[in-house]
């Protein structure tokens, strides 16, 4: 039985494409809730292992810095092995590290573990948004991205809430087995909707090279930036420095090998042309800046219920149920709004949304779980108006064969300003601490480490604010391109 893409088309119809969305979706639920839900388990995690906050959170940023690194493998993979051998393999690699990090005895095989799932979960993101903007008409990329967007953000919507419980009753372990019924799942749609071809729908070459200078220096400029904000928390200050700059230089490196590869013959692991579009490169600076706030809010958001509000992690889980539940209706009706209202205007009523929902947080105080549900609410409805905005806005108009590496570049940036975000929030949630005489080893909450969360809120409030001065700057009219593989 033939498995190319006219095959299959052919075979399913009209609905094919739909099928083909649900098949990629239901992996990219798998990856975003491998990413989301351990984030209840710190705690317990670190009571188990006997960990500072430092090295706890490294399970977080560990697999941030993994994740984002190897999004710009995936038009390599792709090229090379097609879709359903690059999918297929993410999601046996991602189910087989869920189940060695749930079996580990010791921290530093948890931590590799959750490493090789960044690994994973990093070549899955992107591919959707390449799907949405070839096999969908422009005029239905809007209502493919909602319907989409509503599926993924259950994931983070029950997944913590899931996750608290599993915590409370059988311990940290339990949260890393989550993710295989739906690999499992992924892996079984993949093989009967997936097709073996390439994007474009021709054959997948094995021929392509990857450029792993580029790779290993990007991926060793983000790892030491990151491990250089680690060090600034730890009070390092000259190991910091010396780490940030090395980042500066690497990075830097980096940026040049882009440009001078293809003038050598190499094909570059990110065309650096597409920043020449203007919506494109405003669109990555709003998903660098976004990404910092989302996932600074992901990861500070259960350690604050925990460590300031006392609650028990099936209690933070609940908590955020609400807001996951109205984020994937919001993000429906956002879906189809994007057809018809500027990108702009729709990403930026959403950050202004999600501004005032992390600057609201300083008004909650002990036992306010109404008000922690409200504002939390606000934010997701922010997050529904961005989700299915940004990415396809800022791709409209790139040439068809671009696709494939502005999606993995769009989704990198915002990954690698999520994983600074994490170590950021950190950071700066330790430092106010610190500063106001409180310490989070200490079992009880106070006043003073109310204080502290409070500031970090505000920092990210100050983030998202940024975000919306790049994002009203993508008015300039997106030229529609045919679509369609």
């Amino acid at each position: 039985m033939s498995t190319d893409l006219a095959s299959l088309q052919q075979r399913h119809g009209p609905r094919y494409r739909w099928l083909l969305l649900l098949s990629v979706m239901v992996g990219t639920m798998a990856s975003i809730m491998s990413s989301t839900v351990v984030n209840v388990a710190i705690p317990d995690l670190s009571h188990h292992f006997s960990l500072s906050q430092a090295r706890a959170q490294w399970v977080s940023s560990g697999f941030m810095v993994a994740m984002t690194v190897s999004m710009l493998t995936t038009p390599w993979l792709l090229a090379r092995y097609g879709y359903r051998r690059t999918v297929v393999g993410t999601m046996v690699l991602l189910m087989a590290d869920g189940l060695a990090g749930g079996f580990a005895v010791h921290f530093p095989l948890v931590l590799a573990a959750r490493v090789a799932e960044g690994l994973a979960a990093g070549v899955a993101q992107p591919i959707p948004a390449i799907i949405m903007l070839r096999a969908f008409q422009p005029h239905e990329q809007g209502r493919a991205s909602g319907l989409f967007g509503m599926g993924v953000v259950l994931a983070p919507a029950l997944g913590p809430s899931i996750g608290g419980v599993l915590v409370d009753a059988f311990g940290w372990r339990s949260i890393f087995f989550m993710v295989v019924p739906l690999c499992v799942l992924a892996i079984a749609l993949a093989y009967r909707f997936v097709p073996t071809t390439a994007p474009g729908g021709q054959q997948a070459d094995r021929g392509v090279a990857l450029d792993w200078r580029g790779l290993l220096a990007g991926g060793a400029g983000v790892l030491c930036l990151l491990n250089g904000l680690v060090e600034l928390r730890g009070g390092h200050a000259p190991l910091a420095l010396a780490t940030l700059a090395a980042a500066a230089v690497l990075l830097a490196g980096t940026v040049a090998w882009l440009q001078r590869a293809p003038a050598r013959g190499v094909a570059p692991l990110l065309d650096l042309a597409l920043f020449t579009h203007r919506t494109y490169a405003l669109g990555s600076v709003v998903a660098f800046i976004y990404g910092i706030a989302l996932f600074g809010s992901t990861y500070l958001l259960p350690v604050y219920m925990q460590l300031a509000l006392e609650l028990p992690a099936a209690h933070a889980g609940t908590v955020l149920l609400p807001s996951g539940l109205v984020l994937a209706v919001v993000i429906g009706i956002a879906g189809r709004l994007n057809d018809r209202v500027p990108t702009y205007r729709m990403v930026s009523a959403g950050l202004a949304l999600l501004a005032a929902s992390f600057a609201l947080m300083p008004t909650i105080g002990p036992g306010g779980l109404a008000l922690l549900t409200a504002w939390t609410i606000l934010g997701r409805v922010g997050l529904g108006l961005i989700l299915p905005s940004l990415n396809i806005g800022a791709m409209r108009g790139l040439p068809r064969e671009r696709i494939p590496q502005a999606a993995s570049a769009i989704n990198f940036l915002r990954m690698l300003g999520g994983a600074a975000g994490v170590s950021l929030c950190a950071v700066v949630l330790e430092w106010r601490v610190a500063a106001h005489g409180d310490s989070l080893a200490r079992p009880a909450t106070s006043p003073e480490r109310l204080l502290a969360f409070n500031e970090s809120f505000l920092l990210l409030a100050a983030v998202c604010a940024l975000a919306m001065i790049a994002a009203w700057r993508m008015r300039a009219p997106a030229t529609q391109h045919a679509a369609g593989e």
